[in-house]
């Protein structure tokens, strides 16, 4: 609505007192009832502020007052008459200085009044403005992918109802922003994981998460949210404003454009059906023993199709595994929708899946690439990622391999991936992975070992030391795994644990006395290590 009508509205009775036509031709966008000094903080720009002046106490408290409003962008300005009986004229004359309309509110009329109207005006508004957005957008998609995406309507949603949104993955990483630019990754993070550990929890969408004090809703793209195990593979569209007031039919908008985003996703999807069948093609002539020419003869068919204009990349495998806590059906599928989101800020993956793994063929452009490591793929989607399996619900696990220059290195890079992910899969926490190098340590060894000699070196060894923290508070445990760290440095060790290197001595002591070990010997410092390790992927 324009101030215009609400200076024509003659039960409102405001009266103008600072303003010409072009500012009564204003767009209202919302209302804000403030007495405060600076109320910038609580401003967006295009409200209508109603004031009761009691932050006045002299002329000279007008022009700053004014200026912030200008500033911010409001639309207008209405003050009471109630607490001085007329407008102050210096707050007339700041009006006119910054060219922002005032307006005078006689005193039998409530503020509760002109709020009620400016909201039932702008709601209607809105949602008459989101019908045309929706339709806009729908013949925007239905004209073909060139067309529109998920940007166009974020576009209209900013250009025609001033709401900022954007589209995230569930591992919060940025799929589609407006004209302001994308989320930071962070944010998108924390947005996502928020919002999916609500829908974990079984609350439906939308959800309202405040972050930093600012209110976000998230439209789940799938509907209401689902269970845990489709979360894993939703989109969000994120808006940044709170819902709980809106009118059903708002809403009801608003899940439309959800449901418009999400059919353009499922398009895209179909698009990557075609390297998805290529790929489970190279995997299954690699399980076959399929010569490397036939194998690079599917591969020069994949590459330009990922990666357009490289001659001979290079490949790295990666591979996911989903578990999901009694289970029964094939999580296949939910494995390569994640993996595709994880790769995505880096590469564009062919993914196959069968038998509940995901594999990944990562084109690296360059015979000498440098392929990303697990935790540059898990680090930003950790949080969003746990917070749909925990507590207990599932797992994701994930390996990676080294770079392979050609087809000769594939089928051992698909192996070394494979290893490493069992690697990872030996680790506690609902998401851990693990790069190629890893398997050719000790690490390699550990997820092999059976349960009961775990058991029996970890209770020999450490029982001991537990049993004395438990009672005593010692920390030598915590003492023997720094001191191991440290490669038994002594003042290395005692400025990392913040205590004295006698008092360092004395622990190391009473843990050999305890255990009848001697950590000045390789081979007994080898025993504790291990130890450790064990009773870690036994916890």
């Amino acid at each position: 609505m324009r101030l215009r009508e609400l200076r024509d509205t003659e039960a409102l009775g405001l009266r103008l007192l600072s303003g010409d036509a072009s500012g009564l031709d204003r767009r209202v966008r919302g209302v804000m009832t403030t007495d405060l000094r600076d109320p910038s903080r609580y401003l967006r720009g295009g409200e209508l502020v109603l004031t009761g002046l009691a932050w006045w106490r002299g002329p000279r408290d007008s022009e700053p007052f004014v200026r912030v409003l200008a500033a911010a962008g409001v639309a207008g300005l209405a003050a009471g008459e109630a607490e001085f009986g007329r407008v102050p004229d210096d707050l007339a004359a700041a009006c006119a200085l910054h060219g922002l309309p005032l307006f005078a509110v006689a005193e039998e009329v409530g503020f509760a009044e002109i709020t009620e109207h400016v909201v039932r005006r702008v709601s209607g508004e809105r949602a008459g403005d989101l019908a045309a957005v929706v339709d806009r957008h729908r013949r925007l998609m239905s004209a073909g992918p060139g067309d529109g995406g998920p940007r166009a309507v974020l576009d209209l949603l900013d250009s025609d109802l001033d709401l900022r949104a954007w589209v995230l993955s569930a591992t919060g990483r940025p799929v589609a922003a407006g004209r302001l630019g994308p989320l930071p990754q962070q944010l998108g993070g924390r947005l996502a994981a928020r919002g999916l550990a609500a829908g974990a929890a079984g609350r439906p969408g939308p959800w309202r998460v405040v972050l930093d004090g600012v209110p976000h809703t998230l439209f789940p793209l799938g509907g209401e949210g689902g269970d845990a195990r489709t979360l894993l593979t939703e989109w969000l569209l994120v808006v940044r404003a709170d819902a709980r007031d809106w009118p059903p039919q708002r809403l009801d908008l608003l899940r439309g454009v959800a449901r418009l985003i999400a059919a353009e996703r499922d398009r895209g999807d179909a698009a990557r059906s075609v390297p998805r069948r290529l790929a489970g093609e190279v995997l299954a002539l690699l399980g076959s023993g399929a010569p490397p020419a036939e194998i690079g003869a599917r591969l020069r068919v994949l590459a330009p199709l990922l990666a357009p204009g490289a001659a001979g990349p290079g490949w790295q495998v990666v591979t996911a595994r989903v578990e999901w806590r009694d289970a029964e059906h094939d999580t296949g599928p939910e494995a390569r929708a994640v993996l595709e989101d994880l790769l995505a800020p880096f590469a564009r993956p062919a993914v196959a899946h069968g038998n509940g793994e995901a594999v990944a063929l990562v084109p690296l452009g360059a015979d000498d690439a440098e392929p990303a490591g697990a935790e540059a793929l898990l680090g930003p989607a950790r949080e969003a990622l746990e917070s749909v399996l925990r507590p207990g619900r599932g797992r994701l696990t994930l390996g990676v391999s080294a770079a392979a220059p050609s087809a000769e290195g594939l089928r051992g890079a698909v192996e070394a991936a494979r290893h490493a992910r069992r690697v990872a899969a030996a680790r506690p926490g609902p998401v851990s992975g693990a790069d190629h190098d890893e398997t050719a340590s000790h690490v390699l060894l550990l997820p092999f070992v059976p349960d009961e000699v775990r058991a029996a070196l970890s209770t020999g060894l450490l029982q001991p030391l537990r049993d004395y923290d438990r009672r005593h508070r010692a920390g030598l445990l915590a003492t023997l795994e720094a001191f191991l760290a440290a490669d038994g440095s002594w003042a290395r060790c005692a400025a990392g644990l913040h205590i004295h290197v006698n008092t360092l001595r004395y622990r190391v002591g009473r843990i050999e006395r305890l255990t009848g070990r001697d950590l000045t010997r390789l081979e007994d410092k080898v025993d504790f290590f291990l130890a450790l390790r064990m009773d870690l992927t036994r916890s």
